[in-house]
């Protein structure tokens, strides 16, 4: 498991549906301008998308976060993880 977040977290984290989309033929997903103005999502951005899955997975979750943001996240999550083992 790459990410498991907290309960704690879950609880204080607001969900809601911005948007529904189709994957077309080719793969492709679009998200809608409104969505990318009210995100700052700009033409060239790169995204990140990550999967959430149950250990059997049955349920899946998948994320979408800029690029730059996952620097942080990895930072974050891993890098108390890697300053151990670098000791």
């Amino acid at each position: 498991i790459i990410f498991e977040p907290k309960i704690n977290f879950l609880s204080q984290t607001k969900f809601s549906i911005e948007a529904i989309i189709s994957c077309d033929d080719r793969g492709q997903l679009v998200l809608p301008k409104d969505v990318r103005n009210n995100l700052g999502i700009l033409p060239g951005d790169k995204l990140a998308l990550l999967k959430c899955s149950s250990p059997d997975d049955a349920q899946n979750c998948l994320t979408i976060i800029k690029s730059s943001s996952l620097e942080v996240l990895v930072r974050d999550y891993l890098g108390p993880m890697l300053s151990d083992v670098v000791k």
